[in-house]
């Protein structure tokens, strides 16, 4: 007689969460494999830094930052960091999109759909390690910051939440990435849809600029673009000048603003992703 052994189900939950992690460790250490990507991934956001510090120091006035030159480009580069910080995340979206297109071709998808995985399980892993990524971007970036002259006033427990909002906005433009690199036909195609949004997003902001300065009827996109508000409120845990706001509900509370919008994000984006992971590979 065979005495056929009984089948445990797993939980869904933890089932997609450990396979996710599975999956983002697999995504860390080929970026460790692949140096030269690593590497451009961390002098782009230090070339803007420079370019933005030592071009347009000084130029556009800010608040509190007093009388001469000298002055107004310190208090410009301390306005700036938050706003490369804010863009250097949203870029993020960026690496997902072209990953997600890059494994579509090569036929790794269809091999992870082979196993016992949960299956969003290499999307949940793709965002992660895209996310994960950004800690070392920050890290240099912040030491850059701090050789220009930038500076933490707003205290450490403020700092570690301001980094936190910042990978918590990378790892939600990381669903917005996955889902435009599984429409795409090629990994091309994906590197150029993934920035096509990006510029707009990143630029209509209060990243470089305050908001103050652009035309009315800009101003209340900008106002209500997740960047814009993930920039101030991070201007504010930094300490750092936040500049004129206008009367606009999410640029009076930033952080709750910023979480929310994330959380709205990802919850149409992973949905979306999932489906769509479902529908693309499965042909």
């Amino acid at each position: 007689m065979t005495t056929v052994a009984p089948v445990r189900s797993r939980p869904i939950v933890g089932w997609a969460v450990h396979d996710g992690f599975v999956v983002a460790r697999r995504n860390l250490i080929q970026s460790i494999r692949v140096p030269e990507s690593l590497f451009f991934s961390l002098v782009q956001p230090v070339i803007f830094v420079l370019l933005f510090a030592y071009v347009f120091g000084g130029a556009i006035p800010i608040p509190g930052d007093g009388a001469n030159a000298d002055e107004a480009a310190n208090a410009y580069r301390n306005y700036l960091m938050p706003g490369i910080f804010g863009q250097t995340v949203a870029f993020a979206a960026a690496a997902s999109t072209v990953g997600i297109a890059e494994d579509m071709r090569k036929g790794l998808i269809d091999r992870f759909r082979a196993l016992p995985m949960a299956h969003g399980a290499v999307l949940i892993g793709r965002t992660f390690a895209d996310a994960a990524r950004q800690i070392l971007v920050l890290a240099v970036l912040s030491i850059t910051g701090f050789i220009i002259g930038w500076r933490i006033t707003g205290g450490l427990l403020n700092a570690i939440y301001a980094y936190l909002l910042l990978l918590l906005f990378a790892y939600t433009v990381s669903w917005v990435g996955s889902t435009i690199g599984l429409s795409m036909p090629n990994p091309e195609t994906a590197s150029t849809a993934g920035l096509a949004w990006l510029f707009p997003l990143t630029f209509l902001s209060n990243a470089f600029v305050p908001i103050s300065s652009m035309p009315d009827w800009l101003q209340a996109f900008a106002a209500f673009n997740p960047v814009s508000t993930l920039v101030l409120a991070t201007r504010e845990l930094f300490g750092n000048p936040t500049g004129i706001q206008p009367d606009y509900w999410p640029l009076q509370h930033p952080v709750p603003y910023t979480v929310m919008a994330c959380a709205v994000i990802i919850a149409i984006f992973a949905t979306l992703s999932v489906r769509k992971f479902g529908r693309t590979t499965s042909k």
